[in-house]
């Protein structure tokens, strides 16, 4: 009798262990949270009082029902293809959105503002939200899981949810010429760096433990900065501009190693730049035909109000496009960059 009773354990053990397996994402992360700007926002910024608004069409025009939500690209963006990868949800609500209930915090939310950066100059210059200040709504978000849901609950998902911080490109490509007399181009790229650790250290001081931080991505490659600095005929990839990238991602990338063998918890470098500069490099590799242009409108300078319904040169095929608008990825080229780094990275958080 004892044997047989020994032998059921063994086998309900067995079939607990496995469920665990396949079920491990819900069961070991609860929530994906999300700070940083336009490639992680969905639809913070449509009831601010700035330009840098995408919910009207033809964004939107392959999201589910067709819908422009305010995410910047004809689909869903990485912070939904990550949820839907981690088995939470196939969206992630923005935590601005009016209307959200508790309910649905509990999956997470991202806090990105399109337009923002380390830098706090770039937010006040674009009047969108400072990754500075999403930390602050980050702790209005756990005070009202708390008030919600009860202490346990949110000190579980506080220390078990997974966090991505993506941000850089428009300090790079913008803010840094209101800078410039004050940074050279590699300084400035050290500073943002510095701001970015500094970043995580605070969101880990606030009890986030599974923390990713995203590198800089070409910005010199995308279709708006080719346009203007890439040359009239040739409209090359802006070496200036990949260069200061590179430096910043150098300097993280370290930076990030040491704070995660200083803190508890793990902290990761995701590194995007080489897949997405690969990509536009040799786009037919990776089943894309276009990589220098846009979908919207011509494709070379239109992004937000430029890229809207009136324009009727807007492509058909988003898919075959590498960038949806002058600046931002299709939900294909984002699905490309998610299935390829992050299982990846996504071993070392379990």
């Amino acid at each position: 009798m004892k044997l047989q009773i020994i032998w059921m354990t063994l086998i309900l053990m067995i079939v607990v262990e496995a469920n665990a397996t396949i079920q491990g994402k819900n069961v070991t992360i609860p929530a994906l949270i999300v700070f940083g700007d336009s490639i992680m926002d969905t639809g913070n910024n449509n009831n601010l009082p700035t330009l840098l608004k995408c919910n009207f069409p033809p964004y939107g025009k392959d999201f589910p029902g067709g819908f422009a939500t305010g995410r910047f690209s004809d689909g869903r963006n990485p912070s939904d293809l990550i949820a839907e990868k981690l088995g939470l949800a196939k969206t992630l609500p923005a935590y601005m959105n009016r209307n959200l209930k508790p309910q649905d915090l509990l999956k997470g939310v991202t806090f990105a503002s399109g337009g923002t950066g380390y830098d706090p100059l770039t937010a006040k210059i674009m009047s969108v939200i400072s990754v500075w200040d999403q930390l602050i709504y980050f702790k209005e978000y756990i005070s009202k899981i708390k008030k919600n849901f009860g202490e346990e609950r949110a000190k579980f998902i506080l220390e078990n949810s997974f966090y991505l911080v993506v941000s850089s490109s428009n300090d790079l490509a913008h803010t840094y010429s209101a800078r410039s007399l004050r940074y050279t181009r590699t300084s400035y790229a050290n500073f943002l760096a510095d701001s970015a650790v500094t970043f995580v250290r605070e969101l880990h001081k606030l009890g986030a433990r599974k923390i990713g931080v995203f590198s800089a991505v070409p910005v010199g490659c995308v279709p708006l900065q080719r346009t203007a600095f890439g040359g009239i005929l040739t409209r090359g990839c802006v070496k200036p501009l990949n260069d200061m990238a590179k430096q910043f991602n150098s300097r993280l990338s370290p930076a990030l190693d040491s704070l995660d063998k200083e803190l508890d918890g793990v902290i990761l470098y995701i590194d995007v730049y080489d897949t997405l500069f690969d990509m536009i490099q040799h786009p037919k590799k990776y089943g894309f035909e276009v990589a220098d242009r846009g979908c919207c409108g011509r494709g070379s300078l239109a992004i937000s109000f430029m890229c809207n319904s009136m324009n009727p040169l807007t492509c058909r095929n988003s898919s075959a496009y590498i960038f949806w608008d002058s600046y931002h990825p299709t939900e294909r080229a984002y699905q490309v960059i998610v299935d390829k780094l992050l299982d990846k990275y996504l071993s070392k958080v379990y």
